[in-house]
């Protein structure tokens, strides 16, 4: 099957991903990062995420598909879709596409990613949400680990140690 979603997320070293339907913890580094890699592309995430951006609107320069169980559910600038076979139809000739949770998306479409670019903190938050252990797979290699860095005085955790590491499905 030729895949052409990417996961993208920040994990804790418990592979937490967020508490109470907010980020474990808000690095300026991390979330330009994840701007510069998703812009002018396809992102994908769950209606709950969405509520967390600000105010609670698609994100700028890309392309918003948001997935939601309930059919009422409408969002001004993003197509909402209801199933994993709706995301395959809708990114049908896309080159790239950028998985950016919350937790019950990520599940859904990891068997569908090749690649998954994970900002970790060398840190272990409080947690309710989580993404599979990569390292526990046998379907998941890391391939590339970035320069090692540290969050900044106006971060939400200054001190905390953190780099972005790329796994790859196995082949």
């Amino acid at each position: 099957m030729e895949r052409n979603m990417k996961l993208i997320a920040a994990v804790d070293r418990a592979w937490g991903i967020g508490y109470r339907g907010e980020l474990l913890c808000r690095v300026k580094g991390d979330l330009l990062h994840f701007k510069a890699v998703t812009s002018g592309h396809t992102v994908i995430l769950g209606r709950k995420t969405l509520s967390t951006f600000p105010g609670g609107r698609p994100l700028k320069n890309r392309r918003n598909l948001v997935l939601s169980r309930s059919a009422d559910f409408t969002v001004e600038g993003a197509t909402v879709l209801h199933s994993a076979a709706e995301v395959l139809s809708a990114l049908a000739g896309e080159e790239e596409a950028f998985v950016l949770g919350g937790e019950s998306v990520y599940r859904l479409l990891l068997p569908y990613c090749d690649t998954a670019i994970l900002t970790k903190f060398e840190g272990t938050f409080e947690a309710d949400a989580f993404l599979p252990d990569l390292d526990a797979s046998p379907d998941w290699k890391l391939s590339e680990q970035g320069e090692e860095r540290v969050a900044e005085a106006g971060d939400s955790h200054p001190g905390l140690r953190w780099s972005v590491c790329v796994y790859r499905r196995r082949a």
